[in-house]
């Protein structure tokens, strides 16, 4: 791996994500990474740098960010690293609150891709997720849709790259999913970090994930699984939602300054 840099002068490729959970990396479990978790982003620049040398890598995603936050405290800082790649996905964990006017936020979406777009760089935007077999988002897999229909028409006027999760079957198998089963986990984000790379036309020397077999799991074990995730994940998830505190309120950046070391 090249000697870090810090300096935006220091590279002549510069990646910079933008986001929430997602692009943090939360559900890459991973003790010697920032925040204690890797991710697809860390994956996809770790490429980017074993390819070519001369990237930086900056990533100002952090977690329980809704849209109108990662604009107001992450856009102005990417576009002053002067990127001349970006990725964002936000508006998700919009989408999960209770009332969400769909139209008016995906109006300041446009206006900040469009921003990132005006400054030369090369720009990579996301669907959501089909979570149609996911109990917990089920009722919010219309307003997905509705999001996902806003960020292709953006992407086809803008003409940026797409990654189309909406239509990536594989995530349907739980196995590529966290143990809290709302974020990725190891396996999902190396097969979404692959799929941002071919996306880009990258070289890709990732392996692909090992998945251990399903197991066979009887109704008991399935009735007390569900009560172990309900008070493990579920209650901690709706009582935030409640006293209006997000997981990342007391978060930083993971590389808030361009660099070409990744732990």
């Amino acid at each position: 791996m090249p000697a870090a840099g810090t300096a935006q002068g220091s590279f002549t490729k510069r990646y910079v994500a933008l986001g929430d959970s997602f692009t943090e990396g939360v559900g890459d479990i991973d003790p010697s990474s920032p925040n204690d978790v890797r991710g697809w982003a860390d994956r996809v620049a770790a490429q980017l740098i074993s390819n070519d040398s001369s990237w930086g890598y900056a990533n100002l995603a952090i977690r329980g960010k809704k849209l109108q936050q990662v604009l107001d405290e992450q856009l102005d800082a990417a576009l002053a690293l002067k990127p001349t790649l970006v990725t964002l996905y936000a508006g998700g964990n919009d989408i999960l609150r209770p009332v969400v006017n769909i139209d008016g936020l995906m109006e300041r979406y446009r206006a900040g891709v469009e921003k990132l777009a005006e400054s030369g760089a090369r720009v990579v935007l996301f669907t959501g997720f089909d979570s149609g077999k996911a109990p917990m988002f089920r009722l919010t897999r219309g307003r997905t849709a509705i999001y996902n229909e806003y960020v292709r028409k953006i992407a086809a006027d803008l003409e940026l790259d797409l990654v189309d999760f909406w239509h990536m079957r594989v995530f349907q198998d739980w196995r590529y999913w966290d143990v809290d089963r709302m974020h990725l986990g190891i396996a999902g984000h190396i097969t979404m970090a692959k799929e941002v790379l071919k996306v880009l036309g990258e070289q890709d020397e990732i392996d692909e994930p090992e998945l251990d077999e399903s197991p066979v799991v009887s109704l008991p074990e399935k009735i007390a699984a569900e009560v172990t995730w309900s008070k493990d994940y579920l209650y901690p998830w709706v009582k935030r939602r409640v006293t209006r505190v997000s997981s990342g309120d007391a978060m930083n950046p993971k590389y808030p300054a361009l660099t070409s070391r990744i732990w």
